[in-house]
């Protein structure tokens, strides 16, 4: 444990943003694997599970959670799926 203020502060804040940013990745993931589980199944609500998966990736590189370009190709893939079903 450090022993200057600043440096005690930063460790608590690291370690609260470290919390955060983990359970922000695991509502994106959920998100896509509900999305991906409804396409598999042909479900007729996979176009709103869709949207709510983009917005998440979206929202995910806003925050600097993950990479746009791996947003991107996260995107491209399940855009392909969604089309693979015909919705």
């Amino acid at each position: 444990m450090p022993n200057i203020k600043s440096a005690i502060k930063r460790v608590k804040i690291n370690e609260y943003k470290n919390e955060q940013n983990a359970a922000f990745k695991s509502a994106m993931r959920t998100a896509v694997k509900k999305f991906e589980t409804a396409a598999a199944q042909n479900d007729e609500n996979a176009k709103d599970l869709f949207k709510n998966a983009v917005k998440q990736l979206d929202k995910a590189v806003t925050k600097g959670i993950i990479h746009k370009n791996t947003a991107n190709r996260q995107k491209a893939r399940l855009a392909k799926k969604l089309s693979a079903i015909g919705a």
